[in-house]
């Protein structure tokens, strides 16, 4: 079974479009049957776990803690105690890596994937060379799509 890596700001609103962009990914990737892999958190992560749920995914989180602490739309908690080193894992996990909005733990996700030579498709993320990243919300949504 394939991975897809999802990256993003964990301190979106829900409601809010990078929330909304990353739930509907979450969807796509669900409805796939594919495995979404993320750091287990809020925001961004959860939106695209709630959404891979939905449409019957599993999904995975690599905390940067040790305790089971995750999102509520986690199946498989895997506690690191790594802290943000994690995001070398949640980056190297995902055959395609999608990035939602993001801050500079985002940004070192995106490096890493880059760096193993990870397809990396953005919406309203960082703008360095390599990213596929889109402004509009369906432009996005079908990359994604293609991708999987």
């Amino acid at each position: 079974m394939r991975n897809v890596s999802v990256i993003g700001d964990g301190n979106v609103a829900v409601g809010s479009e990078l929330y909304e962009a990353a739930l509907k990914a979450g969807r796509l990737i669900g409805r796939k049957g594919l495995v979404l892999v993320c750091g287990g958190l809020f925001g961004v992560m959860e939106a695209a776990c709630k959404g891979a749920k939905e449409a019957g995914g599993i999904t995975v989180g690599i905390l940067p803690h040790y305790e089971e602490t995750a999102n509520p739309f986690v199946d498989v908690k895997i506690p690191t105690g790594m802290g943000h080193g994690r995001n070398v894992i949640v980056a190297a996990s995902g055959s395609v890596v999608v990035a939602v909005g993001g801050n500079y733990g985002t940004l070192s996700e995106i490096a890493f994937a880059l760096k193993l030579g990870k397809r990396v498709i953005g919406f309203k993320t960082w703008r360095v060379e390599g990213i596929e990243n889109y402004e509009e919300m369906g432009d996005f949504l079908s990359a994604v799509d293609r991708a999987l």
